[in-house]
């Protein structure tokens, strides 16, 4: 217990980051990423910064990843990246030649300081600092098994893109080998290994399937810079490369991680739920108010009824892109009316399931917003990048070159996204704040929400900064 308490001290936790810091700053000016010990020093400065600011929110190693993440991607905008090219009155296209250039301290600045910062300094938050909102404790067998067969689903899903561009013989190389039969096997491997952290980092952090999801978009986002950016190579025997101009090449595996990421975090939901209500929550005394299919009814009903916005919105970007009759082209059409009807009823599918999805995740009105963000982010490679050229009857293509020509759909994405989720969460409060009349309702109701001051702010700059960055930095 002395020990215990030891750990606990805030300048164990100040010590610890300084000393990790220092290596991440040591590791830098190895890669040449920095200059002899003002590199060092000023890695240890990085680790002090993120002990003042990071050891009160890093409760969970999930929760420390996704903040040291976070932190590392603000180090390098605030940098000479973003903040000094942008005082001095740089143009946009001098910034954006600026970022490529710095594309590489990205990967180092994320790999060298972000995730061994937040592992550490999440696993003693873990250790040392109890969490109450926690409804149920974590259980190792739970987020491994759990974890590891919603990766199997992942990595099929990522695998249809790895076999359309022969990629297993590159992943065999892992072990000396070419078979494409080898390489399947360690794909899937890899995947379940991955859906199994996943499980572990994340099991106290998820509630519902909506925060699940974007959570696993970050992972996945993380896994591609992590993987094929620097253990792949390091792996097979090849130079270590984080330019910008091999991010390009590997744009396709980033789409493919990012979709690995959705379904994992979707499928780990799902079966988790199932897990807890059959273990943990078997409790017939505890009867909701609503019953399960009215929460469901209502939750596709404002969906539906949020998405006519964001759906209107999001036709304005088409029509300006002349997109419609491409979905028109869905049911074998070609006419801007069709395409504008074929479009809103994509858009009120997609916002039932958001409704479905994201019930109870948002405690504001600026936290459903951002919500809604990350899943027309979501969408984005989901539906333009993925489904919509499987529906016409063609082979996607997650090529840098694709994602250029899908720019402005990402913005309407995403303005969609805000648009449903603002007015779903008026809607949501609006029932909210009737059933709250009765006390012991609202104390159910507030323990169904997810409260202030978890990791999600990080996950929303992580996640949105790099699914909107990257596509843009690398075309």
């Amino acid at each position: 217990m002395k020990a215990l308490n030891s750990i606990a001290s805030p300048w164990r936790e100040f010590l610890i980051c300084l000393a990790i810091g220092l290596l991440g700053g040591l590791a830098c000016t190895i890669l040449g990423f920095a200059s002899g010990i003002s590199g060092v020093v000023l890695g240890g400065l990085y680790g002090l910064l993120f002990a003042l600011f990071g050891r009160q929110r890093a409760v969970s190693p999930g929760a420390g990843l996704l903040w040291g993440l976070s932190y590392a991607l603000l180090l390098w905008l605030a940098g000479p990246v973003g903040l000094f090219p942008l005082l001095g009155g740089a143009s946009a296209m001098a910034m954006l030649d600026t970022t490529r250039t710095h594309f590489a301290e990205l990967v180092a600045y994320l790999l060298c300081f972000g995730m061994p910062l937040g592992l550490v300094l999440g696993t003693l938050g873990a250790i040392t600092r109890s969490q109450p909102d926690q409804p149920n404790p974590f259980s190792w067998p739970r987020a491994i098994i759990v974890g590891g067969l919603a990766g199997i689903v992942g990595g099929w899903a990522f695998g249809r893109w790895m076999e359309q561009i022969d990629f297993f013989p590159l992943v065999a190389g892992i072990v000396g080998s070419q078979d494409r039969m080898v390489g399947t096997t360690l794909h899937y491997g890899i995947a379940i290994i991955i859906g199994a952290s996943f499980g572990i980092l994340f099991q106290r952090d998820v509630r519902r399937a909506g925060s699940s999801v974007g959570w696993g978009l970050a992972y996945g986002f993380f896994w591609w810079f992590l993987g094929p950016l620097t253990l792949l190579p390091l792996l097979t025997g090849r130079v270590l490369d984080w330019s910008y101009q091999h991010g390009a090449m590997l744009f396709g595996s980033f789409v493919g991680h990012a979709i690995y990421g959705v379904i994992v975090g979707l499928i780990y939901a799902a079966i988790d739920r199932l897990w807890v209500g059959f273990f943990t929550e078997s409790d017939p005394l505890n009867r909701e108010v609503d019953g399960s299919g009215l929460q469901t009814a209502q939750s596709l009903g404002w969906g539906l009824a949020a998405s006519l916005a964001g759906g209107l919105l999001f036709s304005l970007v088409m029509i300006a892109t002349n997109t419609l009759p491409r979905v028109a082209a869905l049911v074998g059409g070609s006419s801007l009316v069709l395409g504008f009807f074929v479009h809103m009823l994509i858009s009120a599918l997609i916002g039932m399931s958001y409704g479905t999805l994201f019930r109870y995740e948002a405690p504001t009105v600026g936290a459903s917003i951002t919500w809604g963000l990350v899943y027309g982010l979501v969408w984005w490679f989901l539906g333009p990048l993925t489904l919509f050229p499987i529906l016409l009857g063609k082979n996607f293509s997650w090529s840098i070159a694709t994602a250029s020509t899908l720019l402005p759909s990402l913005i309407g994405h995403l303005v969609y996204g805000a648009a449903t989720a603002l007015i779903f969460a008026l809607l949501e409060r609006r029932h909210r704040d009737w059933l709250v009349l009765d006390p012991r309702i609202a104390v159910r109701e507030a323990r169904r929400q997810r409260p202030v001051g978890t990791a999600a702010p990080a996950l929303w700059l992580f996640a949105l900064s790099i699914g909107i960055i990257l596509p843009v930095l690398l075309s």
